[in-house]
């Protein structure tokens, strides 16, 4: 990396965007309930002590702190995030630190959940090894990530579109890497399972605070899709613009 192994240039640029956003995140719709929250809690439910890595605006925090966990910690990059974090959810404790260097004895936790944000770390496998690291043995690992297709041209088509909405997003994955990287740090997948969820556009754009310029230029990419765009990823227009598509998103629960 330009920016020194650990992408630490890029880590603090994101950070500083984020924590400018961080009201808008707490009252993002995408981020503060739905389905996919709910199972992630249910998951984390029976633990004693939880962490809530990359927290944003501390909504999965609050889910698990909801669902009985005992004791929360909510970690992230940005401290604006951090601070709405644990002003929201008052029973939250919160932790700046690097998602790739979690400042944590090992076994620490035995419950990790970390959900939409792991497209935005510049080393995911630092990340999983991180959370193996801080896991008991026998804890759970509950995750949730935007996820790419295995088709090379929709993979690009997809980190495209979000590279251009948002110049922190550093990479979809495809599921089969992060099963990859999850047994590789010792853990057995339980259950991973890909679910769509719809995005308005306008709403998709504005929790980012994209110029006109850079709206533009996302429109652009989405009105010349490749071949099998539309049936994956639902795209919806109206009079030849976007209007709506579908985020693929991998929900797994993996065990250390």
């Amino acid at each position: 990396m330009s920016d020194g192994e650990d992408g630490s240039d890029r880590k603090r640029s994101t950070a500083a965007h984020f924590g400018d956003q961080a009201a808008a995140y707490l009252d993002s719709e995408v981020h503060r309930a739905g389905d996919d929250l709910d199972q992630l809690a249910a998951w984390c439910a029976s633990a004693d002590r939880g962490l809530d890595v990359a927290t944003g605006a501390g909504h999965t925090a609050g889910a698990l702190a909801d669902a009985g966990v005992g004791r929360v910690v909510a970690t992230d990059a940005a401290p604006d995030m951090v601070a709405t974090a644990t002003a929201a959810f008052s029973t939250v404790e919160g932790v700046v630190c690097d998602a790739e260097r979690l400042p944590f004895a090992p076994d620490r936790f035995d419950a990790v959940a970390c959900r939409i944000a792991a497209h935005h770390f510049p080393d995911p496998r630092a990340f999983v090894d991180e959370v193996a690291r801080v896991l008991e043995p026998g804890g759970t690992f509950a995750f949730e990530d935007n996820v790419a297709p295995a088709e090379d041209a929709l993979d690009e088509f997809l980190n495209t579109v979000e590279r251009t909405r948002d110049p922190t997003h550093v990479r979809s994955h495809a599921v089969a890497d992060w099963i990859a990287w999850l047994e590789a740090a010792g853990f057995t997948v339980e259950t991973a399972r890909v679910v769509t969820k719809t995005l308005q556009f306008d709403d998709w754009v504005e929790t980012v605070d994209a110029s006109a310029e850079r709206r533009e230029r996302v429109e652009a990419v989405f009105a010349d899709p490749p071949a099998g765009a539309r049936e994956t990823f639902e795209l919806a227009y109206e009079d030849g613009e976007i209007e709506s598509f579908a985020n693929l998103k991998l929900l797994a629960r993996a065990t250390r």
